[in-house]
């Protein structure tokens, strides 16, 4: 789950090696050998942290803090409830609801991949990691997500402690530590599970490795994503079909946030209240309705579309771009998007017909990897979330 920008994280002192895990997080090497990525040839490595390395026993304990609903403040939820496998791990929801009731202002996005990302959520330049990103759900206020604060974290890792299989693994995955069991652990573990998340199997994948044939109308909606006709692959581009990517081997770090024209509520390219981008972050007016695209990877089971879910299907979506932007006729929202200021300009040059639009959805539609939607190693380890005591 991913909380807004507004969401105000409180740092919990009290917690053992907490601060410790914040610090560092920019120094970084390769991930040790007992780890394999097992990455096709197109992918490269991705970079992680020196302070929290992959391992296999730490995947699996992420894995199971994921799933596991006592990590919630009243129990009543875990990571996995706004992120399904079958969905690519996001919640099939505009807007998720945290344990409280609460909604949440954007949309759950998916996890595949984001070993890759530089940032995270959809517009926030202050989350450079997935640790860091993790406060935001577990600690965040407005809106509540998971939440721990100070009066439900000694109830959450208590009943953590009571779990013999998890004291072990604690004290497996972090022998140096004389408490292994801590929220800063826990967070370290569960980030490795996130990074361990790859998907690279799917059919446009295989295609790129000679093991498929796309049809034609893939094959021409491929062209098509890759033209200045469709634009598509400007903000789209990369292995991970995102434009912000960082690996081992990065050296610059390209970080574009995107205005699309889906609002303009007040005639001057104003987006809804909390809800416009990382202006409210920055408080530059140019960073109006500024977000980041995400990758396109398994696109097509990860409906409602853009930042708010306000899209339904791929079909509506492509007809957004090629109108140049959206125009909302009533109701609180209403504008016209198409003459938002703030607007990329290369999405007036979008040109498509009807078939084009089919023949990129045919082509969006390879990117699903069906194997990572049902790989049992990311799955429930518990069969039912283990609810809380």
């Amino acid at each position: 789950m991913f909380s807004t920008m507004r969401t105000r994280n409180k740092m919990l002192f009290g917690v053992s090696g907490l601060l410790l895990l914040l610090g560092g997080l920019f120094f970084y090497r390769q991930p040790p050998k007992m780890w394999q990525w097992d990455l096709p040839p197109h992918f490269p490595m991705p970079r992680i942290p020196a302070d929290n390395l992959m391992s296999e026993s730490k995947f699996q304990l992420g894995r199971s803090l994921f799933y596991d609903k006592r990590l919630s403040g009243n129990g009543t939820m875990a990571c996995a409830s706004c992120h399904f496998q079958h969905l690519a791990f996001t919640d099939g929801k505009a807007v998720a609801t945290g344990s409280t009731g609460m909604h949440t202002l954007r949309s759950s996005q998916g996890l595949a991949n984001s070993a890759y990302h530089p940032y995270f959520t959809w517009a926030n330049y202050s989350l450079p990691s997935l640790e860091k990103q993790m406060l935001n759900p577990l600690l965040g206020e407005n809106p509540v997500e998971m939440g721990m604060n100070d009066g439900t974290m000694p109830i959450i890792l208590k009943r953590l402690l009571d779990d013999a299989n998890y004291v072990q693994q604690f004290k497996q995955v972090f022998p140096e530590d004389a408490e292994p069991l801590t929220l800063a652990n826990c967070i370290k573990a569960i980030a490795t599970f996130q990074r361990g998340l790859i998907s690279a199997n799917s059919r446009y994948d295989q295609y790129l490795q000679h093991k498929v044939v796309l049809s034609d109308s893939e094959a021409r909606g491929r062209s098509l994503f890759f033209s200045e006709k469709a634009q598509c692959s400007h903000c789209h581009g990369s292995f991970n079909f995102n434009d912000q990517v960082i690996t081992a081997d990065s050296q610059e770090v390209s970080t574009p946030f995107h205005n699309t024209g889906l609002y303009n509520v007040d005639g001057k390219g104003g987006f809804p209240e909390g809800n416009r981008g990382i202006f409210e972050l920055a408080n530059k007016t140019a960073d109006m309705g500024a977000f980041r695209a995400p990758s396109l990877r398994n696109v097509a089971v990860t409906a409602p579309y853009m930042h708010d879910g306000s899209i339904q299907n791929l079909s509506q979506v492509l007809d957004f771009y090629a109108g140049h932007g959206r125009v909302i006729t009533q109701g609180e929202h209403q504008g016209d998007g198409r003459l938002n200021p703030f607007k990329d300009a290369r999405i007036n040059r979008i040109d498509l017909s009807a078939q084009d639009k089919a023949d990129l959805i045919a082509f969006l539609n390879t990117l699903t990897d069906s194997d990572f939607l049902r790989n049992p190693r990311f799955s429930d380890p518990f069969g039912v979330p283990h609810a809380a005591q």
